[in-house]
């Protein structure tokens, strides 16, 4: 599509590295809408090509923005079959999913993270690529590592940071990079491959990743982003329609609402086409369950309602969450963020509400949350707990969810400090294991609220990144994840395993709708700050009558009563938790140990 262009030429090159001279070019033919086309005879598998395109006098050489393989580095597109890029086993059944979010449990991983260090198992070959996934039974010591750790843990949806092609890393030399830099976006990233030099490779090894998680009974959620670009005078849609793809200012100039130098002009309606197509590719084409998009905010409502309702036709149990940050660039009415939630029924948000309620501002160092000594942030934690629907008009609320599925609850990404780093800073007093202790709870308040629960790998055992806040280019040695410190920290991960047992058991954890956790949750008023709530289980077809849920902020054991006295089993309590029973019998208060999170049910 190049609607400007006077000509367009499509070069055909010998070689990844072949000279402009050496090209073969076909002048294509104007048609319609502002396409060009033309046809070559014979099989093209395999064919390295790129369009030339003149406009005001000007030729600039492009890759095709929809192309699906390209050589190195994604200097040049290339023509693939892709019916033989299917790996052995290859196949569209998934792992069993409701399709509701509040169903889910996301694990947030970055591939390079999961196997670069040598404590992961996996095979030297494999370290740092695609094909780490595909090995199922690692363990360092007799603990389980990567993908078996990650399925013991429970969770139902692995993740991926950038997978796509991007521009930050040589891949004939790769480094660490989070990946937030597009270039190709229908290609996956070469980095990541055995081989970047032949444009199938990354395509094989991506898809048995994610077969391989699939039959580990996990799926697959791949990190996008469509608001904004690596370089946008260089991209391949600036090449071929100069000026259309980007969001300028009344100068002229490239608006940076993403701080990246670069907005993709997601409201212009080519552009909200190539969006949409091409997530409905990775949808299709890698059998993807779920959508993380980078910095939604900056996109407009009509084109995420229309992803939304392309994803629901591909498979309804794909699930789609976003960075609703308010950003600029865009009219109030028309952002894709919190602000216009109601507007996404089928898009869930992460909530900063509840985040920096439960441990302090992430771009405050030193800042505390519930979990960690403030005590004055309750409204915070009682208001991420539902699910940040309206509750109650008592409550005080950043954002106004139409289901609680809607707010993905969490305490650690991969942005800013890991929550065990966080608490270092920000309760300097704190020795380890009181740091895991605070981890513990931090986490156990997310894990059990209404709504979507997400943690970024490494948490479940208390990842440190060495206090490295923005490691988006930092080394391995600071992002890799260290399967060496797990069995340290077995206590926490069990932990984590229990409470996510905890909430797979219970639908009173898991209510989709705002008017079962209006009916059916119930908070108490306890002293000193505590949080306690109720909920009504068999109302929401649980078969417990009722639990009781208990935060203890305070350095002391507080004695709390209970909301009615009887017999109560109680399932969470200090560092343990799961679908067990750990104590039972006939009581009307409990003493909840310090910086801890019980959980009663009858």
């Amino acid at each position: 599509w190049a609607p400007t262009a006077s000509e367009v030429l499509l070069a055909t090159h010998a070689a990844a590295d072949s000279t402009a001279a050496s090209a073969s070019v076909v002048a294509m033919k104007a048609s319609v809408n502002g396409t060009w086309t033309a046809v070559i005879n014979g099989d093209k598998n395999g064919m390295i090509y790129t369009y030339r395109v003149k406009v005001d006098g000007v030729v600039r050489e492009a890759v095709d923005p929809y192309v699906r393989a390209t050589t190195v580095n994604g200097l040049r597109g290339v023509v693939v079959d892709l019916s033989k890029t299917n790996p052995k086993g290859w196949s569209v059944k998934k792992p069993a999913f409701s399709g509701k979010p509040s169903d889910a449990v996301i694990y947030e991983l970055h591939v390079r993270d999961l196997s670069i260090d040598a404590s992961s198992g996996v095979k030297a070959r494999n370290a740092g690529k695609y094909l780490a996934f595909t090995e199922p039974k690692t363990n360092v010591g007799g603990t389980s590592t990567a993908v078996a750790s990650i399925k013991d843990l429970g969770v139902t949806h692995v993740e991926l940071l950038p997978v796509f092609d991007y521009a930050s890393v040589d891949e004939n030399n790769p480094s660490f990079n989070w990946g937030y830099d597009p270039q190709n976006y229908n290609v996956p990233e070469g980095s990541y491959s055995t081989d970047p030099t032949n444009p199938t490779t990354r395509i094989i090894e991506l898809k048995s990743a994610i077969q391989a998680l699939h039959d580990q009974g996990l799926r697959v959620n791949m990190d996008v982003v469509y608001n904004h670009v690596y370089n946008a005078p260089s991209f391949s849609q600036n090449q071929i329609v100069p000026g259309y793809f980007f969001r300028t200012d009344n100068n002229g100039n490239l608006t940076s609402g993403s701080g990246c130098g670069n907005d993709v002009a997601s409201e212009r309606p080519m552009v909200s086409k190539f969006i949409v197509d091409s997530v409905k590719y990775w949808a299709t084409q890698y059998n993807l369950d779920g959508f993380r998009f980078d910095l939604m905010g900056l996109m407009d409502v009509g084109t995420v309602t229309a992803i939304s309702a392309a994803l629901k036709k591909i498979d309804k149990s794909i699930i789609v969450i976003a960075e609703g940050w308010n950003m600029g660039t865009l009219p109030d009415k028309d952002k894709a963020g919190q602000m216009n939630v109601d507007l996404l029924p089928g898009v869930s948000m992460f909530n900063d509400q509840l985040r920096d309620g439960i441990k302090g501002s992430v771009f405050e160092k030193l800042d505390q949350g519930f979990a960690t000594g403030k005590l004055t942030t309750t409204n915070n934690v009682q208001v991420g707990i539902t699910g940040n629907i309206y509750y109650s008009s008592q409550f005080s609320q950043n954002w106004t969810t139409i289901a609680p599925g809607q707010s993905v609850n969490y305490v650690e990404s991969h942005d800013n400090l890991t929550l065990a780093d966080k608490i270092t800073a920000s309760v300097p007093t704190a020795n380890p294991a009181q740091v895991a202790q605070l981890a513990r709870f931090a986490s156990s308040i997310a894990l059990l609220a209404q709504g979507l629960p997400f943690i970024q790998a490494g948490q479940e055992f208390l990842r440190s990144k060495g206090g490295d806040d923005n490691s988006y280019k930092s080394s391995d040695a600071v992002n890799s994840i260290k399967w060496n410190t797990k069995a340290a920290n077995i206590t926490t991960y069990k932990y984590f395993q229990g409470l996510i047992a905890l909430r797979k058991a219970h639908p009173a954890f898991r209510m989709s709708t705002e008017a079962q956790v209006v009916k059916n949750l119930k908070f108490y008023t306890v002293p000193n700050s505590v949080v306690m709530y109720s909920i009504a289980g068999k109302a929401v077809g649980d078969k417990v009558a009722s639990f009781v849920v208990i935060h203890n902020p305070n350095a002391s054991a507080q004695n709390v009563k209970l909301p009615k006295a009887g017999k109560w089993s109680v399932v969470v309590s200090g560092d343990k938790a799961g679908t067990s029973v750990i104590s039972a019998g006939t009581m009307s208060e409990v003493s909840v140990a310090p910086q801890s999170t019980m959980v009663l049910q009858q």
